[in-house]
């Protein structure tokens, strides 16, 4: 069966592969963060989006409880948001620097998100199990985006999933700005995830953050 962007996004909103991500997922969307009371939280499985033609994917950890677990797009409606599409609208990739609702008109152009979990974890954390049987969305979104040049991991853990499906295994240690070169000729480059414990203690810098843009526009 021919697979597709579609196809992926469908099965992806669909899963329920993983009970302690499932209830955990429903039991946010019910009880809900008192400042969006009167939200209509998504609470389900976070697909993917962006440009099927891209030459840049990103990939994060995975959804946020409040955030993509309610907006129902990939880092929309929270604070790591705010700092990703700041950075994607100052690197031209997309149209807009803030991401709020699904339906706000952001754009991107070039540029795919994903991530190696799409279901919100408790504190964050997925298992390795959870991970595992979540990566193989990643791995089809791969296969459908044909003109990638770089994959940006946000974080260590993208960058430890990510290389788990490409099989990279002598590859760099983690860190931020750190360029691995693959043997297809495409290029991972690691950046700390933008999180508020990263961002909030100035670990993470909005320069930081730009340059690993910059870095992408010009490797894509």
């Amino acid at each position: 069966m021919h697979d597709s962007l579609e196809r992926i996004t469908a099965e992806i909103v669909d899963c329920r592969k993983c009970p302690r991500l499932v209830a955990w997922r429903e039991q946010v969307g019910e009880e809900k963060r008192a400042m969006y009371r009167t939200d209509d939280y998504w609470a389900r499985p976070v697909p993917g989006f962006g440009d099927p033609k891209a030459t840049l994917l990103l990939v994060g950890l995975a959804p946020a409880a409040h955030g993509g677990n309610r907006t129902g797009r990939m880092f929309t409606g929270d604070r790591s948001g705010d700092w990703l599409f700041g950075a994607l609208h100052r690197a031209g990739f997309a149209n807009q620097p803030t991401s709020m609702r699904r339906d706000d008109g952001l754009q991107l152009t070039g540029a795919y998100i994903s991530a190696c979990v799409h279901c919100a974890p408790p504190e964050n954390k997925p298992t390795p199990l959870e991970r595992d049987a979540c990566l193989p969305y990643l791995q089809r979104e791969l296969g459908e985006l044909p003109n990638l040049t770089v994959l940006v991991c946000l974080g260590k853990f993208a960058y430890d999933g990510l290389s788990s499906i490409l099989k990279f295994r002598h590859r760099p240690r983690f860190g931020h700005g750190v360029e691995a070169p693959l043997p297809d000729g495409r290029i991972i480059l690691c950046s700390f995830h933008p999180s508020q414990q990263n961002t909030f203690t100035g670990k993470l810098t909005v320069e930081m953050f730009d340059a690993v843009f910059r870095r992408a526009r010009e490797l894509s």
